[in-house]
């Protein structure tokens, strides 16, 4: 609507956006600058356009995966669709919320693309199992010193809407494979 206000508020001899005339320099940058701004809006709403449908997408695809998996023997699904396979079972102890861990993972998505790894970094890592995404703080505390489990993480247990950065995309369900290796109380 500005655009078209101050197009028409000139009659003067150079060209403006709207195909209207202005030979005042300062109106012509002005309307340039709303005509940019325009563009960019559109582009903005393009792009808001094809995040809600990569993140359709994502749910999607997410909600079949998690089927799929839930279908698999050995898989345990439970109440909260954290999804869990036991790999190899420790005997060591099992830490709690406040409990600081050492583990060894490989996280990618659903499509095998590996987004983190402490194997592939050859260093473990360690943090306080409060401090991680819901999924692992659940998976964690059923865990024993020596456990190796492979975890799949639904999106509400993960990042949610709000995706982590550029890495993960909002809506994406994560599978891990975690190891345990010391509970540091």
């Amino acid at each position: 609507i500005l655009l078209f206000m101050l197009a028409g508020c000139s009659d003067q001899t150079n060209e403006t956006a709207t195909g209207g005339t202005t030979s005042d320099p300062v109106e012509a940058e002005v309307v340039d600058a709303v005509t940019d701004i325009a563009e960019a809006t559109g582009r903005l709403a393009e792009k808001l356009r094809d995040d809600k449908a990569t993140e359709q997408a994502n749910l999607t695809e997410g909600k079949a995966y998690l089927h799929i998996n839930a279908e698999k023997p050995n898989v345990t699904v439970l109440e909260t669709g954290l999804q869990f396979e036991i790999l190899e079972q420790g005997d060591g102890k099992s830490p709690g919320p406040e409990s600081n861990v050492v583990t060894h993972y490989h996280g990618t998505f659903i499509s095998g693309e590996v987004f983190d790894s402490s194997l592939e970094r050859g260093e473990p890592a360690e943090f306080p199992v409060n401090r991680v995404i819901k999924g692992w703080t659940q998976a964690l505390q059923m865990m024993k010193e020596g456990d190796v489990w492979r975890i799949v993480i639904p999106p509400h247990l993960a990042y949610g809407k709000r995706g982590a950065g550029q890495t993960i995309p909002p809506d994406t369900v994560l599978v891990f494979e975690v190891e345990l290796i010391e509970v540091r109380d």
